[in-house]
Formats: structure tokens, sequence, C-alpha cells
């Protein structure tokens, strides 16, 4: 996206200068079809943006994002057995493929997972033969007649409604949800364990990996995101801490602790420092819409893997490598345990990931060129115009670049999503989601 792209920014607050915690947005993900788009917060609501249809006075400029629903998906809750409070924070929605006119999503916190029906009521029945208007049950002696009910328009209605809460299943924090190609199943993992649901049972599910050692003192890494294949039912992929990648066949076995692939770069020895396990930890996975290859974010790098080629990367994208002088400081502020999502665009040739000071990046795989976006109120205004952001290292900056020390490090961008085909992107900045479109095409020099 370059220079020539319009802008929206919906606030999340109503508080411009003061953010609570609970308005913090955790999560976002549009619909399959992109007409939809899901927000989570640290407060555990879900916001629902609909598309408007495309206006035909400015046939040129997509239809905006306006708010559809608001609900509360989660509660704060406490583990009694141990003594631990369950927060109310979203860490992941993911979307149903729709097949009626009902919509369908599931949304997760550290525990329990939920699915959500969005459905849409324009008419409501009138003439019941029991039932007055007001809903009150009628004396039989006085009924004399029998009416045919009849469904009359009303206002447009949105309902959301919980249809299946999966609860029990983890007893670490959930880090990922993915729903599986067959759209009868998802899967769920945490630190330790991936979890096997089927969406129409609740009350159990199938463990299938397990990386739990019989003692936690020899606990050497941890899971940290899942998803499933695009188009094979049976494939799914996990990374771990330690920046290794695992591809399971479910067909091999109904336990997947041995892998099919094993996806590694091997480290090199003159780098290698007190950080490098840490930075190396896979924060995000996506399989790309080809289902061809694997997009990772650690905490300095975003990678493009082959799915037929373990032996490492074929991509690598520096992200923010003016950072390695600065991870100490980083390490004591905990910046550098922050997990940074990353995206593909519709076709796979661009790939976008976050940084700080509200700053993301996007790389055009063709020519290997990054460039460096801000998401800020300034852009936040209709039809703004999206301008490159520099940063300098060292020496005397220019009027246009931002160095390295006046980076603001409570300002990340941790969550984003691409439209499924077309040029629009949502960006989560603490309360306020961005939403950029680019009319004409990618720009990336």
């Amino acid at each position: 996206m370059g220079e020539d792209a319009d802008t929206k920014n919906i606030n999340n607050s109503f508080l411009p200068d003061y953010v609570t915690e609970a308005d913090v947005i955790s999560t976002v993900e549009f619909s399959h079809r992109g007409d939809l788009l899901a927000t989570g917060d640290k407060g555990g609501r879900v916001v629902i943006f609909q598309r408007e249809p495309q206006s035909k006075a400015d046939s040129c400029c997509q239809g905006e994002y306006n708010v559809y629903s608001t609900f509360q998906s989660h509660e704060p809750d406490f583990d009694y057995l141990k003594s631990l409070e369950i927060e109310e924070k979203i860490n992941k929605i993911r979307w149903i493929p729709q097949h009626n006119a009902a919509r369908f999503l599931l949304s997760t916190n550290d525990k329990t997972i939920k699915l959500w029906k969005v459905c849409e009521r324009d008419k409501r029945p009138e003439g019941y033969n029991l039932k007055d208007e007001e809903g009150r049950v009628k004396d039989p002696s006085t009924i004399t007649c029998l009416q045919v009910p009849v469904l009359k328009p009303t206002d447009l209605m949105v309902e959301v409604s919980p249809r299946r809460i999966f609860a029990n299943g983890h007893t670490y924090h959930v880090n990922s949800i993915s729903v599986n190609s067959d759209c009868e199943t998802y899967l769920s993992a945490d630190d330790l364990r991936i979890n096997l649901w089927h969406l129409d049972i609740t009350d159990r599910c199938f463990n299938i990996v397990d990386i739990k050692p019989a003692n936690m003192e020899d606990l050497t890494e941890v899971i940290t995101a899942a998803e499933f294949h695009p188009q094979h039912c049976n494939l799914f992929i996990y990374s771990s801490s330690k920046g290794t990648l695992r591809l399971c066949d479910m067909r091999a076995s109904a336990l997947c602790d041995q892998h099919s692939k094993l996806f590694e770069e091997p480290e090199d020895p003159g780098n290698r420092s007190f950080f490098s396990e840490i930075v190396s930890s896979i924060s995000d996975v996506r399989f790309s819409h080809s289902g061809r290859y694997l997009l990772t974010r650690d905490y300095l790098t975003v990678k493009v893997w082959d799915l037929n080629m373990e032996r490492g990367p074929i991509e690598t994208y520096q992200v923010h490598d003016y950072l390695r002088s600065k991870l100490c400081s980083l390490y004591e502020n905990d910046c550098i345990f922050d997990k940074f999502e990353c995206s593909w665009n519709g076709t796979d040739s661009v790939i976008m990931t976050g940084a700080y000071n509200n700053f993301f990046r996007m790389f055009d795989r063709e020519t290997g060129r990054g460039v460096t976006l801000e998401a800020a109120r300034e852009t936040g205004k209709a039809h703004a115009v999206l301008r490159t952001r520099r940063v300098r290292a060292g020496g005397k900056r220019r009027k246009d670049q931002v160095t390295v020390d006046s980076l603001d490090f409570t300002k990340k961008i941790l969550h984003m999503a691409w439209h499924p085909t077309d040029n629009i992107i949502a960006i989560a900045a603490t309360n306020n989601l961005y939403i950029f479109q680019d009319k004409v095409s990618y720009d990336i020099q």
C-alpha cells in the first residue's frame, strides 16, 4: 500500500486522551467474504463492523465499515481449584464459513471458547390465538375464532446469541483457535497442548498434541501458535518458543506427538547471545491462501517458509533490525516478550506485520522491498494520505526520519488483519481501530 491509500479510523474509546485497559483491542479478524470485521478487547467485548454497499455516486470508493453489533463475549471468572483469576480478555476470534443467512464466530479467552450466532431480523409475528399483542396469555373462553398468524415488517435488528460453550478443555492459557476446512471441527492450543473439537459437541474434545514433560523441570519449550491447513483437513502446523515449526498429519496417529515435518533455521554460533532464544520465539504462524507457504513472525523478523523445504525459510525480512542494540533495555521493560502478528494479502504477494511507535511494515515478495507506515490520528481522518516513515539507527537524522531513541514502545501494533480479497487492512493500535484501503495498487519501495 502506497501513498495513494485512503484511510478510515474508527475510535474504540469514548475518552481519546485516556485509555482504560478494558478498551485495548486484543484481536482483529475479517470474515471469509470480508463483509464483516470483528474485534475483541481486553474487557471481553466483541464489536462487529459491517461493510456498507459500494456507493453508486462514487464507484471508485470502496464501501466503508460501520458498527454492526456489539456484545459481551466473556466475563471475569475465577478458578477455585487453582485460586486464579481468569481474565475476560478476548485472545482470538475466528469466523466459521457461512452456509446460510446466519453467521457464526468463535471467540476465546484464556480458558473458555464460545460459538456465537449472528443473525438479522426484520419481521415479527402477529396474530397469535392464545396471546394478546403484549404477549399475555388469553382466557380460552374469550376466543371465538381462529386466525392465522402473519409476519409483518419491522425495524432491522441484529441478534447475537451463544450457541455453544466449550469449557474445561485447557489447563493452560489458550493462545490459538483455528477452524478446519471441513467446517465441522476446530483446534484450540495452549502452552502445552492442542485439542480437537467438534462444533456440535461441547462436553469432550480430543487431545492431538501434548508436549508436557513428566517432570515440569524438564520443560524446554512451549506452543506459541497453531493453525489448520486451508485446504487439507488432516494437516495442521504449530510453532514453539524455540523458533521451530512442526507440521502434523492427523492420519498418521490419533496423538500427533511425532510430527511429519520439522521446519527450523540453523543458528549461527557467531551471532548467539543471551537474547537469541527469546527473539527467535515464534509469536504467529499463518498458512498462505494457496496452502503452499507459511508465514511466521518472531521478535525481529518475519519469514516465509516453503512446505516442501524444511531446512530453512526461503525469505527473511527484517522488521526492526535497528532494535538489536536495544535488546537489553527491551528485556528490562518486558517489550522483548511482545507477541506481534503477521498477515498475507489476498494473493500472497505482500505480507504485513507490526512494530513499535504505531508503525507497521509491508513487504513485497516479488521485489523484496519493504515500507514502514504509521497508524496515527493524522492518518485516521477519512481519505487522508498514508505516507511512509523511516527510522534512523544513528547519526544525524533528516526531517522525515525518526530516531530509534525517540520511538514510543508503549505504542505498538500487535494485531492486524487483511481483507481476504480486497486491498483493505485493519490495524489495531491500543484502543483505536484503523481501516486503510488502497484504491489503486500496492506501491512498496
